[in-house]
């Protein structure tokens, strides 16, 4: 097994009723990571934390765990704690005996159990909380004690499945914080599936984009968020201005009928590409040869910056810019080659774009 490695799946397929929920997943989790499994709903990121687990099995594929084989290993034998949305506190316990629940299965000292909660409590903002009744606590308080009560054993990973979906945006904001601050001092490996863009973004050391029962890309935040593979990924993560173009040459591509130098390479000549242009990226400045010029059709204070959309020979540009423009303003819209990304177009998109290909050619 790679170094670093804790757990390896390895093509794993998972058909439910003759529907492949997933394709093929390659995917190795690093020891003491923050990874976060992160698309839409029914993408399939719930059933790999399951495969993961322990909770399902794999039609085909095999999962590892510190090198070895566990497809037929059950989830209470696996070195793993899960943390699911619902929290499943048991309402008859204190906070207390709810953390302390799992030592106690294990029959160990009265000492240890009370030393080990005490550390848990600590950890996770709660000291002094012990003798309270679970059903009083808030969301936020009720999710670290599930959390405290799945650490306490000591797991070397921790799945968690949506975890701060049931709390308000305030609370989610604050525990996205906590939750990656217990990751940090614990080193344990922490599993984490949401559908939010910005928890994902937030919190993990690498995220992996899934969508259709197959993952799209892996990678740092700042990879995905400023180097996106393909068009989902663009679209699933933050905003962006996604226009088709051509690349001509290396460093050199068409869009908006002009042509811009970029960053990019290794593309065939006149390939069908998309180019992302985030909306950030984006600058207001005064029409002119060297700008995409159009006309502000819609102005929205958004609190730290306005939301404007230009339109330009029947594209709408995305702008997010600190200063106001009028509606009905002639602008130009300039950026610099690191602010264009090329994406390669999907064999479909390949094939609808070769028309306009053709016609480029013969210009």
């Amino acid at each position: 097994m790679e170094n670093g490695v804790i757990v390896k799946l390895e093509n794993i397929v998972v058909v439910y009723d003759d529907e492949k929920v997933l394709k093929s997943i390659n995917l190795d989790i690093n020891d003491k990571e923050f990874i976060t499994l992160l698309g839409p709903s029914g993408c399939g990121k719930t059933t790999t934390l399951r495969i993961i687990g322990g909770f399902a099995k794999p039609t085909s594929g095999n999962v590892f765990f510190d090198g070895k084989l566990i497809n037929d290993v059950p989830p209470y034998k696996r070195q793993v704690n899960t943390v699911f949305q619902k929290y499943a506190l048991f309402p008859h316990m204190n906070v207390y005996e709810n953390i302390a629940f799992g030592l106690r299965l294990k029959k160990k000292p009265e000492s240890e159990i009370k030393k080990r909660v005490i550390e848990m409590l600590e950890l996770v903002n709660l000291s002094g909380y012990g003798s309270r009744n679970v059903d009083l606590l808030s969301g936020g308080q009720q999710q670290r004690v599930a959390i405290a009560r799945a650490l306490i054993n000591h797991p070397r990973m921790l799945l968690l499945d949506e975890p701060l979906g049931a709390l308000d945006l305030q609370l989610r904001k604050e525990m996205q914080t906590e939750l990656k601050k217990i990751q940090q001092q614990t080193g344990i490996t922490f599993i984490y599936v949401t559908h939010d863009q910005e928890e994902a973004l937030t919190m993990s050391d690498r995220v992996v984009v899934m969508n259709n029962g197959i993952i799209n890309q892996i990678g740092t935040p700042e990879d995905i968020y400023n180097e996106p593979n393909n068009a989902f990924v663009a679209k699933f993560i933050g905003e962006s201005n996604i226009i088709s173009g051509i690349m001509h040459d290396d460093y050199l591509v068409e869009f908006a009928g002009q042509k811009f130098v970029c960053v990019d390479k290794g593309f065939e000549k006149m390939e069908a590409i998309d180019v992302v242009i985030r909306p950030e990226d984006i600058k207001i400045t005064e029409p002119g040869d060297h700008t995409i010029d159009g006309t502000v059709e819609r102005v929205t204070f958004k609190g730290v910056h306005f939301e404007m959309v230009v339109e330009s020979f029947g594209v709408k540009w995305l702008i997010h810019s600190t200063q106001h423009t009028p509606v009905g303003s002639f602008v130009g819209l300039s950026f610099t080659p690191d602010d264009i990304h090329i994406m390669k177009k999907s064999e479909e998109e390949k094939k609808s774009s070769m028309l306009v290909n053709e016609g480029l050619e013969n210009e």
